[in-house]
């Protein structure tokens, strides 16, 4: 997003998910330095602005771990009549282009672009394809190695851009993520829908894959942000817990990140049927702790373009979530929005997501 405010086919999905290598570990875990519980590790600007064979990266708004190329795969959010693309990149410490990026098309074979996509949260299933779900209509799209759409979600009429539906333009469905077992898909909404008239109460939509591969759409949850909060990103990282990504930002004072964890979602209401999500009792509600709040990090020697209370800030949107022995590791990405006094940065945490007892 601008800082500016069919059931799917079957699917073959019998390869187990494989875990992207993380930082290496310290001997020892220091304090924790971005309150209160995850500490920064590394940054790297070397996707900032990088231009290969005429084709300038930008716009990245997502990042899901492809092991298929043994790298990050990211999406393009929107760049004018440019193709809709996902880029390949390794090694978010030194972070380098790792291949010719991926044009995404529609069955007939014509590409997408700015004009018709606005690719905001990425994912990749067990067999390869992967899922991108875009603000613009908004949509959950299935594609395959190929780039070629394969089959497309359902997506409830009211999250339609008014006057359509009760979304705001470019406040959509903007987090995507997939549950480690690779049977689950839960697509945030960032902004409020105009009938839940809380604006800090946001929808998540859950897919489920049947025993026949085909996915569902089997829920929605409610989840409540902080007031002036948007919602850029969610991912899962346990059978049943999330880690949301809450973002602000202001001309005088830059960017803002949170990262709250969801410990559980087993005890939150399936809201589909709540026309108005004010009328939920909190305890309804998915149940956060907060992580991470970015701004408290230390600067790690990054420099900004614009201003900001923290130099490392910037529009971080994207964000992954591995786990290891030495605790869990977190990557966000942020989207320059190919202007020139923003970063194409790839910030590395070390972080301590609580879990329910039974969510593992």
């Amino acid at each position: 997003m601008k800082r500016t405010a069919a059931i799917g086919a079957a699917l073959a999905l019998s390869v187990p998910l494989v875990a992207a290598p993380s930082s290496p570990a310290s001997a020892h875990e220091p304090s924790y330095d971005c309150a209160p519980a995850a500490r920064a590790v590394s940054f790297s600007d070397g996707l900032d602005k990088l231009v290969r064979d005429g084709v300038t990266l930008g716009g990245l708004s997502d990042m899901a771990w492809d092991r298929r190329t043994g790298a990050w795969a990211s999406t393009v959010d929107n760049h004018g009549t440019d193709p809709s693309r996902i880029w390949f990149w390794r090694d978010p410490s030194h972070a380098t282009v790792a291949r010719d990026p991926l044009v995404l098309r529609r069955p007939d074979g014509t590409a997408y672009d700015g004009t018709t996509a606005d690719d905001e949260g990425l994912a990749v299933l067990p067999n390869g394809d992967f899922v991108v779900s875009s603000e613009t209509e908004p949509s959950v799209r299935i594609f395959g190695r190929d780039g070629v759409q394969k089959a497309s979600l359902p997506v409830p009429s009211r999250f339609a851009v008014a006057p359509a539906g009760q979304a705001t333009g470019n406040a959509t469905l903007e987090g995507l993520t997939l549950t480690p077992s690779g049977t689950r898909i839960v697509a945030a909404m960032e902004g409020a829908l105009s009938g839940d008239t809380d604006a800090t109460l946001h929808r998540f939509l859950v897919y489920d894959r049947d025993r026949h591969g085909r996915w569902e759409l089997t829920g929605q949850f409610g989840y409540r942000a902080d007031a002036g909060q948007r919602i850029p990103e969610v991912q899962a990282y346990g059978r049943d817990s999330l880690l949301v990504m809450e973002a602000s930002f202001t001309t005088t004072t830059g960017n803002a990140v949170k990262l709250y964890a969801v410990p559980t979602t087993r005890h939150a209401a399936d809201v589909s049927e709540v026309t108005d999500l004010a009328t939920v009792p909190a305890k309804r509600l998915l149940a956060k702790r907060l992580v991470a709040d970015l701004v408290t990090c230390p600067t790690l020697g990054a420099v900004a373009k614009q201003p900001q209370t923290n130099p490392l800030m910037d529009n971080y949107e994207g964000m992954a979530v591995i786990p290891g022995r030495h605790g869990w590791t977190v990557h966000v990405i942020s989207d320059d929005n190919f202007g020139p006094t923003q970063i194409t940065r790839v910030l590395t945490l070390k972080a301590a997501p609580p879990f329910d007892s039974v969510s593992r």
